[in-house]
């Protein structure tokens, strides 16, 4: 990779340091901070496991004594271990097996997908973000209920008192009884570590705390899920679920897994492997043979969420199974396939691939539409094309920066060309701006139509840009407010990286093959679009740069970087681009180390907008990253503080942090990690890769960070040899989820365009 050289640049190099993980959920310590919950340093946590193991099911144990008054093996235990070990054995089917597994807890509800998601989410469903405060309602003295008993708990735990609220707002107002019953339910307070459960659970049980305690095995088996999800998982192999609780010193894996699933603290799951795409289902008359599986394991939350998905995305895909075509002009509504306008926006429309796009989305549901910035125009023309014809169509972005891109391309769409005035105002047209959303306003009844008299979204056409950032949960709650009829465009670029919550659910979609996908001929244009494309199919290419449009400044160390990014955002991109340092965005891949965010964050202040902090560290003028919920961020500056908390703009919208979670919700923003930035872009990016973060560099995470400039991309480079491996050898890290299988087994293959 070549472009313009920096001058006074110094020779390449790498320094040693922690390794990051960029290519996770989150980037390298986007996770809640373990650390953060003061209760010492203690051992590692044991880390999730983040591949799939072998196909084997929790296998029989030897006897097993009592162990700290908590140890037994129930009937349902001993029953549901001969089943799991005689589906992968082929002895029985996969579906005798869940009709006959006993469980204390079912699996998921008995009513329909549909139900079932109405119930958890009414008509005025939720947003899949919290509000700026999300905690309960303070009592008496602004605590929080059952704060004060839980003090009394975990001071007798040797665990800080500091914890007593955040353990309240988990555990409820039966927190303190819930401990002393459990200690290990500590756990489920995020931040807290394995070694600190189990140092808090020696000070409250004594000698009666031991590592095979069922209590502990089934707050391991919870924890070890959560944590999984953070990494982006929905579920996990048996296998490496069971090596992981061996990894925490569960003396008995294979029992603490049966107990686990007896409980119903996890949820069973079969997966048939090495099926061969559009393969037919098996006959009910061969029901009884012999099929290889993989068995999961998961938590009912994103068990429910990937099921209802896979029913609402199978549900889009038939609406317009057997189309009416051919219908007189005249004849047909708008919204019917054969309607004479569709193939009218199809002729007019600006492009072939929007022309094609269009047509597809005209007889189809559910349509997968693949490609690269420049591909994002044409959804804007389905769109801008199916509000001329009268119909209900909205488009989605997940960001305010997202959402004012798509107002300004349908603005330019709608008028059949840009407004270049200089009253130009992409937002002017109220009626046009309002069909631009972003997904969390419109599933928060703040944007967009609202909802009809069936709490369904009022629209006829949805398309949702940048479809890699939906995690599952989210999708679910999408997917499911779309009403009988709509058609559903999921857009983005499949080599981008995915969701910072669990599940890949465009991925999943492409690869389930079960409904018509686009993928665009628009190449994105300019030496950034020539040098992303080639990071997309794993060549890290050289171009030419003539307008110093792509800069390499190698550097030796980590020090180094962050000097060099420093001087190329305060002064080498202003003078020579021109484009000044607040429209400038730098990405690492991680927040700690000698050139994470956090050190990258505190030079740019330091030379941008000296100040005290007089506020948690914040100033007037301070570029910050707000995350109303975790794996959303939105950018901000800091406008002012008060008795009210942190005041700031976000992208026009004004935001009020209270002073209790300043510390918890906002960072500062010039530096960012790439799933951070994902998104969004800005008129330059600068691009750090130090030699102490390139174990976890991905091509996904690549693609993704040199993607964010619009027209200037620098990239300080101390990561050598480690660039050109990531990018041609390591496409992305792998993702164990079910939503591919439920769709593959739910809906009839899609057509080939």
């Amino acid at each position: 990779m070549t472009g313009a050289q920096a001058p006074s640049a110094g020779h390449g190099g790498t320094s040693g340091g922690p390794g990051v993980n960029p290519g996770g959920a989150g980037d390298a310590e986007e996770r809640p901070a373990e650390a953060g919950t003061g209760m010492g340093p203690g051992g590692s946590a044991p880390a999730a496991p983040g591949g799939p193991g072998d196909a084997q099911a929790p296998a029989e144990a030897g006897p097993r004594g009592v162990q700290g008054g908590q140890g037994r093996r129930s009937a349902a235990a001993e029953a549901l271990a001969a089943a799991v070990r005689a589906v992968e054995s082929g002895e029985r089917s996969a579906a005798s097996f869940f009709n006959d597994a006993p469980a204390p807890r079912p699996a998921a509800p008995a009513a329909p997908a549909r139900e079932r998601a109405r119930a958890a989410a009414p008509a005025s469903a939720p947003a899949p973000v919290r509000p700026p405060s999300a905690r309960p309602a303070p009592g008496p003295g602004g605590e929080i209920p059952g704060s004060g008993d839980v003090r009394q708990v975990l001071a007798a735990g040797g665990a800080p008192e500091t914890l007593a609220g955040r353990v309240a707002e988990v555990l409820g107002e039966r927190a303190a009884a819930a401990l002393r019953e459990d200690p290990w339910q500590l756990l489920a307070v995020p931040g807290v570590r394995p070694d600190q459960a189990d140092g808090f659970a020696r000070a409250l049980l004594g000698p009666d705390c031991e590592p095979g305690d069922e209590r502990r095995a089934l707050a391991l088996t919870g924890w070890l899920l959560e944590r999984a999800a953070l990494e982006g998982h929905t579920a996990l192999e048996s296998s490496a679920l069971r090596e992981a609780l061996a990894k925490a010193s569960v003396p008995d894996p294979d029992e603490a897994l049966r107990t686990a699933i007896a409980e119903g603290v996890v949820l069973v799951f079969q997966d048939a492997l090495d099926a061969a795409p559009g393969a037919r289902p098996r006959a009910a008359e061969d029901e009884e043979a012999e099929q290889p599986v993989r068995v999961l394991l998961g938590l009912d939350r994103y068990a429910l969420a990937e099921e209802s998905l896979a029913d609402s995305l199978a549900r889009l895909a038939s609406t317009f199974a057997s189309p009416q075509g051919g219908a007189a002009d005249g004849e047909a509504p708008a919204g019917d396939p054969g309607a004479p306008g569709w193939e009218s926006a199809a002729a007019a429309a600006p492009t072939a691939s929007a022309a094609e796009l269009i047509r597809t989305a005209a007889a189809h549901g559910l349509v997968a539409h693949s490609g690269g910035e420049a591909a994002r125009a044409e959804p804007v023309a389905l769109v801008a094309a199916a509000r001329a014809m009268g119909l209900r169509a909205y488009v989605a972005a997940h960001s305010e920066d997202g959402r004012r891109r798509l107002a300004a391309s349908l603005s330019e769409a709608a008028s059949g060309g840009p407004d270049t005035g200089p009253d130009a105002d992409p937002d002017a047209d109220p009626e046009t701006a309002s069909a631009a959303v972003t997904v969390a306003g419109l599933l928060a009844d703040a944007e967009g139509p609202g909802r009809d008299e069936e709490g369904t979204l009022a629209l006829d056409l949805l398309a949702v840009l940048d479809a890699p950032q939906l995690d599952v949960e989210t999708a679910a709650m999408l997917v499911e407010s779309l009403p009988d009829g709509a058609r559903l465009v999921l857009s983005g670029d499949p080599g981008v990286l995915w969701s910072a919550g669990p599940g890949r659910v465009f991925a999943d979609l492409v690869a389930a093959r079960r409904c018509p996908q686009v993928v665009s001929r628009t190449p994105d244009p300019g030496p950034i679009g020539e040098l992303i494309s080639g990071i997309g199919i794993g060549e890290l290419n050289q171009v030419e740069a003539p307008g110093k449009e792509v800069v390499i400044v190698p550097v030796r160390d980590a020090g180094e970087a962050v000097h060099r990014t420093v001087q190329l955002v305060a002064d080498s991109v202003p003078r020579a681009i021109g484009i000044p340092a607040e429209q400038t965005q730098v990405i690492t891949p991680g927040h700690g180390g000698a050139a994470g965010t956090r050190a990258l964050n505190a030079a740019l202040k330091d030379r941008l907008n000296p100040g005290p902090g007089r506020f948690g560290g914040f100033d007037p003028g301070d570029r910050v990253a707000y995350s109303p919920a975790p794996g959303r961020t939105v950018p901000g500056t800091v406008v002012s503080a008060d008795a009210e908390g942190l005041r700031l703009d976000c992208a026009g919208t004004p935001v009020v942090v209270v002073r209790e979670e300043v510390g918890e919700l906002v960072r500062h923003g010039w530096a960012l990690t790439a799933h951070q930035a994902a998104g969004a872009r800005w008129p330059a990016a600068v691009v750090v890769l130090p030699g102490d973060a390139t174990a976890g560099l991905t091509r996904a995470w690549v693609y993704t960070a040199f993607g964010r400039g619009e027209r200037h991309l620098s990239v300080v480079h101390g990561a050598e040899s480690a660039l050109p491996k990531a990018v041609a050898e390591i496409p992305f890290k792998d993702r164990t989820t079910r939503l591919r299988a439920l769709l593959q087994a739910q809906a009839p293959t899609a057509p080939t365009d």
